[in-house]
Formats: C-alpha cells, sequence, structure tokens
C-alpha cells in the first residue's frame, strides 16, 4: 500500500488518520524516540483505505490493539518542517475504543513505526488526563480540544 504522503520540489503533503483513545482517566499518546512532543496516535492513510481502515491497521501493526472506530471530532490543518521543507498535513481525528482483552502496556512502552521505507521505534504512553497541561503535545490546542471534546467537529489550523 502506498501511504497518502508526497513531495514536491518545495513541499510536503500528508494526508494522516489519528485517535484519541481515553481509558481509565489516561490519555493514550505517541511521542518519537528523541522528541519530547507528543502526537495522537495514527498514521498515514493509504490509497484505497477508509480513514477507520487507516485507524483499525496503525493501532493493530504499531501496539497490537484492536479498537473500534468513533466519531470524527477534529479536523487539521497543520503546517510544520519535515526535514528541509514545510509539511501541509491534513489530519482527521477520530474517537477510538481499545477493544476488550487488548489494551496494551501499562504506563510507557515502545512499537515500531515505518515511514517512508525506514522502520524506527517510536513510544507511546499512557497520560493521566490531569496531567496533559504538564507535557510538550502536537497540536499545541490539544488540551482546549479535549475540554471540549463531546461538542460538535471542530475545524483548527496549527502552524509551528
Amino acid at each position: 500500500m502506498s501511504d497518502i504522503l508526497f513531495k514536491t520540489d518545495d513541499y510536503v503533503f500528508s494526508y494522516r488518520v489519528a485517535g484519541i483513545c481515553i481509558q481509565n482517566d489516561r490519555i493514550l499518546l505517541q511521542k518519537p524516540t528523541n522528541d519530547n512532543g507528543f502526537a495522537f496516535p495514527g498514521g498515514h492513510a493509504a490509497f484505497g483505505e477508509t480513514n477507520e481502515e487507516t485507524l483499525i491497521r496503525e493501532f493493530k501493526e504499531e501496539i497490537g490493539a484492536d479498537i473500534s472506530v468513533g466519531e470524527l471530532k477534529w479536523v487539521g490543518e497543520i503546517f510544520f518542517p519535515w526535514g528541509e521543507k514545510p509539511c501541509h498535513q491534513i489530519c482527521l481525528y477520530y474517537t477510538v475504543v481499545i477493544e476488550d482483552g487488548h489494551t496494551p502496556k501499562e504506563g510507557a512502552f515502545l512499537a515500531q513505526e515505518q515511514l517512508e521505507g525506514r522502520n524506527f521505534e517510536i513510544e507511546f504512553h499512557w497520560v493521566p488526563i490531569d496531567k496533559i497541561s504538564d507535557i510538550e503535545i502536537y497540536p499545541a490546542n490539544a488540551i482546549q480540544l479535549l475540554e471540549n471534546l463531546n461538542d460538535n467537529v471542530k475545524h483548527f489550523v496549527y502552524r509551528e
């Protein structure tokens, strides 16, 4: 499968889908092992794959969890540096629930990620909701978005 991720001479475009997974007053977040910034788990959609199929595949590949995908909550237009080039990312955020018997490890744990043909480790963390303001999280407005998670779909633009 080919990810919906392409580069021009001047830009990178990324179509990503992420899961908002809250269990026992904790939220599941991921981060590269060499970075302090957390993000919501997910990955790039592949051509011909629905957003739901993307999330199911990504959670299974990365943490071995079966999930059910809930409602679309946020639509993000995100601009950030991707190496030497600026990236324009469209990211759709859905609520997800880990199916019974498939709860991944507690606390922090490592998983495998693949991007652009490279394999690397990524950290996953169960962060207590009341401690989320103590960490660096992307998008930076995630705390405000989480406070209003039961509202209608929210659109936001985030520039790094």
